[in-house]
C-alpha cells in the first residue's frame, strides 16, 4: 500500500500516547480516521478538537477486551466510513509487579486488553480487507513481546502472545493482498505506566503493585521516544509492507541475546 491519501484506518486506544500520534499522522497523509478508545473523556475531547480543525475523524467508545463492542466498531466504521484499509489493534495496559503477587482479576484485565483485543480486532476487519483487496494490519507487541524482565511478567507474557499472534497472521495472509505489521517498541512517552486511570472497578490488585507503577513512569518519560517518532516508523512499514517495525537499535540487541542464550543452551543470561 504505496499511497494512503483517500483510505481509512482505525485504531484502537488511539485517544492518547502512540494511538494519538498514529492518527495525527494518518490525517496527515491524507486519510479519514476512526478513533476507538475506552477513555470516553480523552476520545471525546481529542476527536473533537481534531474535527475543529478540519479532520475527517469519528471517535468510537470501545472496548478491545469485548468481542461485541469491536463487532461494534467495525459496523460504525463501515456505516460511516467504509471499509477500512488499515488497522491499528494498539490499545494496551502495562501493569507492574512481581508475577506471584499477581491476581486472577488482572490476568484476566491485561489478557483480554493486550492479546484478545488483538485476536478480537484482527477477527472483525481482516474479512472486510480481504474482500475488498486491499489492506495492512499493524499490531502493537513491544521489545517486551521479545526479552523479559523482573516484575512485567504479565506485560511479557501478553506481548510474547501477540509477536506469535502476529507473525501466525502474516503466514496465514502471506498469499494474499492484506499485509500484517508486528510493533515493537521499547520506552516511549506515554501514559502506559499509570494503569489505574482505566483499570476497571472489579480488577482487584495486590497493594504492592502500585507501588512499582511510579518507577516504570519515571523511567518512560526520563528516557522514552516521542510517540511521533514511532508513528512515522508504522507509516513507513505500511507502505514497504515490512513485518518488524522496530523504533530502538537495542531491540534488536536483546532480541539476539535471548536467542545466542538459546543457541549455547544456557539459562537466561542477566539483564544489562
Amino acid at each position: 500500500m504505496k499511497q494512503l491519501d483517500g483510505k481509512i484506518a482505525v485504531i484502537t486506544g488511539a485517544a492518547s500516547g502512540i494511538g494519538l500520534a498514529l492518527t495525527e499522522t494518518f490525517l496527515a497523509e491524507g486519510m479519514k480516521v476512526v478513533m476507538a478508545d475506552v477513555d470516553e473523556n480523552s476520545l471525546s475531547k481529542t476527536a473533537s478538537e481534531l474535527e475543529a480543525a478540519g479532520a475527517e475523524v469519528l471517535g468510537v467508545l470501545c472496548d478491545v477486551s469485548d468481542a461485541s463492542s469491536v463487532e461494534m466498531l467495525a459496523d460504525t466504521t463501515i456505516k460511516n466510513f467504509g471499509i477500512p484499509h488499515v488497522l491499528c489493534n494498539n490499545a494496551g495496559v502495562a501493569p507492574v509487579g512481581p508475577i506471584l503477587d499477581t491476581t486472577p482479576e488482572e490476568w484476566q484485565w491485561t489478557v483480554g486488553v493486550n492479546l484478545l483485543g488483538v485476536a478480537y480486532g484482527t477477527k472483525a476487519f481482516t474479512p472486510l480487507m480481504l474482500e475488498q483487496g486491499e489492506g495492512h494490519i499493524i499490531n502493537t507487541a513491544s521489545q517486551a513481546g521479545l526479552m523479559t524482565t523482573p516484575v512485567l511478567g504479565m506485560y511479557c507474557a501478553t506481548k510474547h502472545a501477540v509477536v506469535g499472534f502476529s507473525e501466525s497472521l502474516y503466514r496465514e495472509l502471506e498469499d494474499t493482498e492484506v499485509g500484517v505489521s508486528c510493533l515493537c517498541p521499547e520506552f516511549v512517552k506515554t501514559e502506559i505506566a499509570d494503569p489505574k486511570r482505566l483499570r476497571p472497578h472489579w480488577v482487584e490488585v495486590d497493594e504492592t503493585h502500585d507501588t512499582y507503577q511510579p518507577l516504570l513512569a519515571e523511567a518512560i518519560h526520563a528516557t522514552g521516544i516521542d510517540p511521533s517518532v514511532v508513528a512515522f516508523d508504522v507509516v513507513e512499514a505500511i507502505k514497504m509492507n515490512k513485518f518488524w517495525i522496530f523504533t530502538h537499535d537495542i531491540t534488536l540487541a536483546q532480541a539476539n541475546r535471548r536467542f545466542e542464550d538459546i543457541n549455547a543452551d544456557r539459562n537466561p543470561s542477566p539483564m544489562v
